[in-house]
């Protein structure tokens, strides 16, 4: 009996260590090595330098409160775009507690001079990761008010920088058209030099 067991045993456990090897180690190393050599940019997490030193991830929202920046989605994030507590807040849409904060964030977006009929739904609700590193057009364009004026810039040229840096559904189909909030506020840092015509 021992002996069957054996028998039956032996080719359970090597077939268990040989797929370990192979999905635990060499096919985790393929993938990986292909990513470095087709994309390797997105492969070590999309980052952004400046002056040499890693800034951030075009991946992962950062909070931009100063009135001279675009701001990003609330995050619900830890304390707030904290990468290592991702989360969102889990309230269901009838909750009192969300229609709580998204009330307070509306009020606090017209105090800084947000313009436009309505508020972007995505500058007042958190997204589900709490990291959503992205905006829709119309949450970056109705910022663009309160920026010009912090900044001293023209509002017509500050709308050109949101156009050009739409980025468009893949094939015309796949996604929306979004804007990326930290690589939309480095273009604006660069071009922060541009004064009133």
């Amino acid at each position: 009996m021992l002996t069957e067991l054996r028998a039956s045993l032996r080719p359970a456990i090597v077939l268990l260590l040989l797929m370990a090897v192979v999905t635990g180690l060499a096919f985790p190393a393929l993938i990986t090595g292909i990513a470095q050599v087709t994309m390797p940019a997105r492969a070590n997490g999309t980052l952004i330098t400046a002056n040499g030193k890693i800034i951030g991830s075009e991946l992962i929202a950062q909070g931009f409160a100063d009135s001279r920046y675009f701001h990003p989605r609330p995050s619900a994030a830890g304390k707030g775009y904290d990468a290592s507590n991702s989360g969102a807040t889990n309230l269901a849409p009838g909750s009192k507690d969300l229609r709580d904060a998204i009330a307070t964030r509306v009020a606090d977006a017209r105090k800084q001079g947000l313009t436009g009929v309505s508020v972007p739904p995505d500058l007042v609700t958190t997204s589900a990761s709490g990291l959503d590193p992205d905006l829709s057009p119309e949450a970056a364009f109705s910022q663009v008010a309160r920026i010009a004026k912090a900044r001293g810039l023209d509002e017509a040229q500050l709308r050109g920088l949101v156009q050009s840096a739409i980025a468009y559904p893949l094939l015309g189909l796949i996604g929306e058209p979004h804007v990326n909030v930290l690589l939309l506020n480095r273009q604006l840092d660069q071009k922060a030099t541009i004064p009133h015509p």
